[in-house]
């Protein structure tokens, strides 16, 4: 699998579009996933919208439960790194981040819905 970092200053405003939930290893005995150190792990939904262009959403999963994260906030990824991965006909791009954190914005900044 190739593993490619990601510049987020460059993904312009990242929002939270579903709140963080665990990731299922096994989704028959609802058994959650975990990292190499034995850590669960969660994914995020997150809206990027570059340019004022179309709004594309993406998973990323990050290892342990991100705290304060709720739907419709401005989030902060650091260390994102996007994984290309092909499994015989299918194939696609997997997202994982070292970590997912709130950005706690000013009344001023909240007025034009960005931060």
């Amino acid at each position: 699998m190739q593993s490619i970092p990601v510049d987020t200053a460059r993904l312009g405003v990242l929002r939270c579009a579903i709140a963080p939930e665990a990731k299922l290893g096994n989704p028959e005995t609802q058994e959650v996933k975990r990292d190499r150190e034995g850590n669960p792990v969660y994914t995020v939904a997150v809206t990027v919208r570059q340019d004022r262009r179309r709004i594309s959403v993406i998973e990323i999963a990050v290892s342990g439960a991100p705290k304060g994260i709720e739907e419709g906030q401005i989030v902060r990824v650091t260390g994102l790194t996007a994984f290309v991965w092909s499994m015989g006909e299918r194939h696609g791009v997997s997202f994982r981040a070292d970590a997912i954190t709130p950005v706690h914005s000013s009344p001023a900044n909240t007025k034009g819905g960005e931060a």
